[in-house]
């Protein structure tokens, strides 16, 4: 059995098992230290996969339960970007940047950007929920790296009268904004150097490849805005306390 991308079969199960293989030796035999990791991550992602591909197939066709599922997938992300900031309880404000792609999701439907019908409103959010999650985990860590790491500045700061917040974000803003350049790098060289999915998926689905740029350029921008708006978000969340690292942890 086939599809346009790949042909479905015994070949594809020995493909995927020997870059596994690969990715798990290499890291290995170089001390990478994520030769495990390699393995784990991706025999999760073949069963969660298998598992919201049959899910979905369930559900897409029940707005209410499209829904649903959109909000597990805000929760999900949620806790992987509270756990990658900080092992304190306060990195469920992460929750915060992440749970703003649901109004921009909800607006693309109701301006008739995107219909309402799961097969499309799944997908959309998806990207952007995951997009979101990676630059608010990356903000969010690199932001208390650097209150740690120069924790001296922030401390002569306030001695001079600046309040908490205005000592903090001046030594934060800078390093938390890198988490945006993977979004921007990737803004700048669609079609030079990598076709995304949207586009190839629109392609591949029948779509004129007019209306797949169109999509894909929609969706980069969308990522683009909903990841800064997240970034300085958590910057905001980490500069006035909100999020914080152990005491035991920050010394």
């Amino acid at each position: 059995m086939g599809s346009a991308t790949v042909v479905l079969g015994p070949a594809l199960a020995v493909a995927g098992v020997l870059a596994v293989v690969t990715a798990a030796a290499v890291a290995w035999r170089t001390h990478l230290g994520t030769a495990r990791l390699a393995v784990v991550a991706s025999v999760r992602a073949v069963a969660q996969l298998g598992a919201v591909a049959l899910l979905i197939g369930a559900i897409v066709g029940s707005p209410w339960l499209s829904a649903a599922f959109v909000l597990v997938m805000v929760g999900v992300a949620a806790y992987t970007a509270a756990r990658r900031v900080t092992p304190d309880r306060s990195g469920w404000w992460s929750a915060l940047p992440i749970a703003l792609t649901l109004p921009v999701t909800g607006l693309l439907v109701l301006g008739g950007v995107v219909p309402p019908a799961g097969i499309a409103v799944i997908p959309m959010a998806g990207i952007l929920v995951g997009g979101t999650m990676t630059a608010t985990s990356l903000a969010g860590r690199r932001a208390l790296d650097e209150l740690t790491a120069r924790r001296g500045e922030v401390e002569a700061a306030l001695s001079l009268g600046f309040p908490d917040r205005d000592a903090r974000i001046e030594i934060v803003r800078p390093t938390a904004g890198q988490a945006l350049v993977p979004a921007i790098d990737q803004t700048r060289t669609v079609g030079l150097v990598t076709l995304p999915g949207a586009f190839v998926g629109m392609l591949l689905g029948g779509a004129s490849p007019v209306a797949a740029g169109a999509v894909q350029v929609l969706v980069l921008l969308l990522l683009l805005a909903t990841e800064t708006v997240a970034v300085a978000v958590m910057v905001e969340l980490v500069c006035r306390g909100l999020v914080r690292r152990p005491l035991t942890a920050a010394r």
